[in-house]
């Protein structure tokens, strides 16, 4: 068959099933092109999901009939001059209008500012009509109704009302977060109206707005910049959790993007602190030189490409763990209120009740103390290098011997490590042992609870991970070399980390061209599958340009190791070995949390246990 150009709007067509992919996608391009246009409000109202109707009313500059006429083709835009090097704005590809237009009912109104009179235009399924005079405001409303008429094929494939209204919410939220310096408000028949009022120069009251007033007051500032790539945001403590991803919002340059490797950085910075299957809140800018970044990915500008992701990646894990060692031990504010509704009058008779509290929420609302200072750590820190003692226990039910380190305590002194002072450490005087598991400890103003297996898992941990930092591993040699065959460019990236591989215990050397030759293996691994290791770190090497793979798992082992060198549940301690365990918990960033994510300790403050007796 001979080559033929296909017509203007069968182009229009197929290009809008990639810009436009649902009722959302055209929601986000219009939503775009208002901020663009200067809008400090922007009202969006939408009915039947979106496929009925989606309107956008802005204040921003607006158009006159020129600009109209050729905003609605392919291709025109006033965003971008001739080079995609420097893109700062949203929008650029000049496709969003035109793929819109040509699969639904569009009808654009505007009137530039100092204009006397509007103008609009309407394009049906691809028919454009001739622009007209209209009376408007200053500003633009763009509607869009009946999306996906002229393709009834791609209208089977909508989910629910109720599921397109929801990603429309969504939308409106990141853009929200991104630029709070704008109104927002969105409305319709499909939905009960949110609004979002502008909130300039306090970014943290607009991510309230949208996750909630709790985040405000459980959330931790990050500032980093490495090679002129700057991060700035809020991250929830360890213990402010949620079920899934939906709340960890991401910006390149104010751009709201969904990108693998900032999500996949994100979830490394707070490994170990979650319990598996919750996810942890964060909202992320990241600010750098547009030609370092490829926004023009895919049409429909959710993914990015950085020039270096492994420093962006890096940055990101760095600045989030350097926070959460800051601030992370805080205590997040709804624990008293879960911790009440535990002990409300009723819920022992109700079958299940702890447990549902437990996998809805625990984990996200019981919390480690208020964070202890730089002098309280130094000091703890002192107090244990001086008198370290180890002690060990048999247990009365005829469990293996457990081990662990404490300051030592004399008899004599031991009642005076329970007098007044020791109220004003962190995390308190320990009164008693409840179920030779639970240490209840008495603070200035509430009680703290905490769970002596998992909390001294966590030392036992920390201490090992120092360890891996410190010096080189101990390795084990192996007989005979192990000759892996990779790729050429895979051993050259292996050996470009040879010296960071080594100091984990791991020793590598060339073999011709296409092989690596495995001398040493960490001896913590044991028994290891030596060429799928290789393999999975020239994978990582090549994706993120980091060999941390290899550390991550020994820290997993190292972690297996504390979780089975702990003080054991069931095991009787006296007062000075509690009170050593507090204190040594206050000196430990991330005691929080044990190796698995739950959490270690939880606190009451003596508010609530007058709420809980109704006397305040």
């Amino acid at each position: 068959m001979p080559v033929k150009q296909l017509p203007e709007t069968l182009i229009n067509q197929i290009a809008a099933g990639e810009v436009i992919e649902r009722p959302a996608s055209a929601a986000k391009e219009l939503i775009e092109n208002a901020i663009d246009a200067g809008a400090s409000r922007i009202e969006i109202a939408t009915a039947g999901g979106g496929k009925s109707l989606i309107r956008i009313t802005d204040n921003g500059s607006g158009m006159d009939a020129e600009d109209l006429s050729l905003a609605v083709r392919r291709h025109c835009t006033s965003k971008i001059d001739q080079t995609l090097d420097d893109i700062r704005t949203l929008g650029f590809r000049g496709e969003a209008l035109p793929s819109i237009g040509s699969v639904a009912k569009l009808s654009i109104v505007s009137r530039r500012a100092g204009s006397d009179m509007g103008v609009e235009i309407t394009v049906t399924g691809g028919r454009l009509d001739p622009v007209r005079p209209a009376p408007a405001n200053q500003g633009t409303v763009v509607e869009v109704r009946d999306i996906f008429f002229a393709t009834p094929a791609r209208l089977k494939f909508l989910k629910t009302e109720r599921a397109e209204a929801g990603a429309i919410t969504e939308v409106v939220k990141r853009m929200a977060i991104a630029f709070p310096h704008i109104r927002f408000t969105l409305s319709g028949s499909d939905r009960s109206t949110l609004e979002f009022p502008a909130t300039p120069g306090d970014p943290l009251g607009r991510m309230a707005q949208v996750l909630g007033s709790d985040f405000k007051d459980n959330a931790i500032e990050i500032e980093a910049e490495r090679e002129d790539v700057g991060l700035k945001g809020f991250v929830g403590v360890p213990t402010f959790n949620r079920g899934n991803s939906a709340h960890q919002y991401a910006f390149v340059n104010g751009r709201p993007v969904q990108d693998k490797l900032i999500l996949s950085a994100i979830r490394g910075a707070y490994a170990e602190t979650i319990p598996s299957g919750r996810y942890p809140v964060a909202v992320l800018s990241i600010t750098l030189d547009p030609a370092l970044v490829d926004v023009n990915v895919h049409p429909a500008k959710a993914d990015v490409r950085f020039r270096d992701p492994g420093l962006v990646r890096g940055l990101i894990v760095g600045a989030i763990r350097e926070a959460l060692a800051r601030e992370g031990d805080r205590a997040a504010t709804t624990g008293a209120d879960g911790l009440l509704r535990a002990f409300r009058p009723g819920s022992i008779a109700q079958p299940g009740f702890m447990r549902q509290t437990y996998n809805a929420g625990w984990s996200a609302t019981n919390s480690p103390s208020r964070p202890f200072t730089l002098a309280q750590s130094t000091r703890f820190s002192e107090q244990r290098q001086s008198s370290f003692v180890t002690f060990s226990t048999p247990s009365a039910r005829g469990e293996d011997e457990a081990t662990a380190a404490f300051p030592s305590v004399s008899p004599e002194t031991a009642s005076t490590a329970l007098a007044e002072p020791q109220l004003q450490h962190p995390l308190g005087a320990a009164r008693a042992q409840v179920h030779e598991n639970y240490i209840v400890a008495q603070t200035e103003n509430g009680l703290v609870i905490v769970d002596q297996h998992a909390a001294h898992e966590r030392l036992v941990f920390e201490a090992m991970r120092k360890a891996l930092e410190k010096d080189r591993l101990t390795s084990q040699v192996l007989l005979i070399p192990e000759i892996i065959d990779l790729p050429e460019e895979d051993c050259d990236r292996l050996m470009m980390h040879a010296e960071q591989l080594d100091r984990l215990g791991l020793s590598i050397e060339r073999f011709g061209p296409g092989a690596i030759a495995v001398r040493e293996t960490p001896a913590m691994l044991g028994e290891v599958d030596t060429p799928s290791l290789i393999r999975d770190l020239a994978d990582e090497i090549g994706e993120w340009n980091t060999a941390g793979g290899l550390k991550s798992r020994l820290e997993h082992v190292a972690a297996t190791m504390a979780c089975h060198g702990s003080v054991r549940s069931g095991r009787r301690l006296r007062t000075d070995e509690m009170n050593a365990l507090l204190r040594q918990m206050e000196a430990t960033p991330g005691s929080g949390q044990c190796n698995h994510g739950r959490p270690t300790y939880i606190e009451l403050k003596l508010t609530d246990i007058e709420r809980l007796f109704g006397r305040s």
